[in-house]
């Protein structure tokens, strides 16, 4: 007897030892070590709580129906431990899985979004200012996480929430009148934005008189001054065609720029909403919410002076976005010094009755050569900088192979970011340039050197047509290549599921080792025909998805290095 999957053949067996339980949640995982199999089923553990009875003797009475309808596609089934249960599964079956994935656009990718739609807001610089290495880690995280949920099916609005109101915009302005040059503000640039806006802002510190001028500025602007407005409409086209710039080298597009001014008219409402429903009470002056039961600090959403802040912001761009979206959930990529304020945020909308899974994938700072990247350390390098290095270094490794400056660009923008992706987004990284572009070990440049192999061995073979060709699995390295390649669309979905793009570069990792290994055990173009073509097909398979994978991360795959 077969069965569609082993999930479906696993659950059968449970609840024939245990009719009238739910077992729907069976599953078959990669074993561990490959002594003990292809997959293994756990689940009698997991049951043992709700059964009542000891993990051995559950996997004993799944055991025995199991046995009784082992299918052939099962070439061997173990009751092993306390309770473990220890597949290995037939070659014809890995071969027809496999010829399934090569035959599947979404690579065994589960379409598990079709229908649902996800906000993801990520990047977020503040405008009138220079992009900086810090940057880097809620831009390439965040634009891993988008295209992860794409390729689940998801309909993703990815919006970077900008940094484009404030106080900062008063001292702007007196800046950009009394401290730049009239060829400075006619050749407007983010570079003199940042130069006046540092010296309006020591002055403001030094010169009350000045500091009550930026403040007058930002009154006008508020009450919709022609001029002020005008100039803080250059002030954003100037700063997001900055962005734009740095975007499109880093391979990353948004579908909106909604920043904090979108939300100024709906903030009054807010705050009057959060007093109708009782979670906002005055506070010297201010209105705040109380956590008394979470434990936690008041949140501010009025202050004294009448003005709003973030937390008041955010809750009426989670207002906006189910409005015009109604998204499943809304995915906020920042730093893990914000955790305290999206806790807050969270329990607030939580209470005015939002459904929408709220969800905030903190990360850890970034540090280089050892040290915090600060201004105040001297280090906080521009990303056009940190790109252009990236390009410089690679270019001295591709150019004695015949490469070019573009070739340098995408060895050298996809180091940095696999050196941000490869490490779990809640964990504080040091960049090391030689880590990075290493062509060995875990990196960005070793995984694109796999590609490329890939590449040069079907060129060497003729590229021939492969697509009615047999896969053959019958040699452990195939063998473990082979359900390797079967785990990337469950590896793309627990991704997701985890908001950890380090889960796939992690597999794509193993998986180039494993090919590696097969490589080296396994002749190839050597080989009886049948053989070398199944091999080669085998090779084209991993190459699909290492290319799919590493796209995924934001990482592009040259055919050449």
């Amino acid at each position: 007897m077969e069965f569609d999957s082993l999930e479906s053949w696993l659950k059968a067996g449970f609840e024939a030892a245990f009719p009238g339980n739910d077992f729907s949640d069976v599953k078959a995982l990669p074993a561990t070590d490959a002594k003990f199999g292809d997959f293994q089923c756990n689940d009698a553990l997991a049951a043992a709580k709700k059964l009542h009875a000891p993990p051995r003797k559950i996997a004993e009475a799944v055991f025995a129906q199991l046995e009784a309808s082992r299918p052939a596609s099962v070439a061997k089934l173990e009751l092993a431990g306390p309770g473990f249960l220890n597949i290995t599964v037939s070659p014809d079956w890995i071969a027809a899985r496999l010829a399934s994935l090569a035959a599947d656009a979404h690579l065994g990718v589960p379409q598990t979004g079709a229908g649902k739609k996800v906000v993801i807001d990520y990047s977020s610089p503040n405008a009138a200012k220079q992009m900086h290495i810090g940057h880097i880690r809620s831009t390439v995280i965040g634009n891993a996480i988008d295209r992860i949920f794409r390729s689940l099916g998801y309909d993703v609005i990815a919006d970077n929430h900008l940094g484009d109101w404030g106080t900062q915009f008063g001292i702007l302005i007196k800046g950009y009148r009394d401290c730049l040059t009239q060829e400075e503000r006619d050749n407007l640039t983010v570079q003199n934005l940042e130069k006046c806006y540092v010296l309006s802002a020591a002055k403001a510190k030094e010169d009350e008189s000045w500091k009550d001028a930026c403040r007058e500025e930002l009154v006008k602007l508020q009450r919709g001054d022609a001029d002020d407005v005008a100039l803080w409409k250059r002030f954003i086209e100037i700063s997001i065609a900055e962005f734009d710039r740095m975007y499109a080298k880093l391979g990353v597009k948004f579908d909106t720029y909604r920043g904090e001014s979108f939300y100024n008219d709906m903030m009054p409402g807010v705050v009057e909403q959060l007093k109708k429903v009782g979670l906002a009470e005055p506070s010297e002056g201010a209105l705040v919410v109380k956590f008394e039961a979470e434990k936690l600090p008041v949140a501010i959403v009025q202050k004294s002076d009448g003005g709003f802040n973030y937390t008041t912001s955010d809750i009426a761009c989670v207002e906006s976005r189910v409005k015009d979206y109604d998204p499943e959930r809304i995915i906020y990529v920042t730093d893990d010094r914000q955790q305290l304020h999206f806790k807050q945020f969270f329990i607030i909308c939580e209470k005015l009755g939002y459904t929408v899974k709220l969800v905030h994938v903190p990360f850890g700072l970034m540090s280089y050569g050892g040290k915090a990247i600060s201004t105040r350390e001297g280090n906080l390098i521009k990303l056009d900088d940190l790109l252009a290095e990236a390009v410089r270094r690679a270019y001295e490794i591709v150019k004695d192979r015949g490469g070019d400056e573009k070739l340098a660009e995408q060895i050298g923008f996809g180091a940095v970011k696999y050196a941000d992706l490869s490490h779990d987004p809640g964990t504080a990284i040091d960049f090391d340039w030689d880590k990075a572009l290493a062509l060995e070990g875990n990196s960005g440049p070793y995984l694109q050197y796999a590609y490329a192999r890939v590449c040069s061995l079907l060129d060497k073979a003729g590229n021939p047509d492969l697509s009615g060709t047999a896969f053959s699995c019958g040699e452990p390295a195939e063998r473990q290549l082979a359900l390797q390649l079967l785990q990337f669309g469950a590896t793309v979905k627990r991704a997701a599921e985890s908001y950890k793009p380090s889960a796939l570069a992690d597999y794509l990792f193993q998986t180039a080792q494993l090919y590696s290994s097969f490589y080296q055990r396994s002749p190839i173009l050597k080989s009886e025909p049948a053989v070398r073509d199944a091999r080669l097909r085998l090779c084209s398979l991993f190459g699909a998805v290492l290319s799919a994978g590493l796209h995924l991360l934001g990482i592009e795959t040259p055919p050449r290095i």
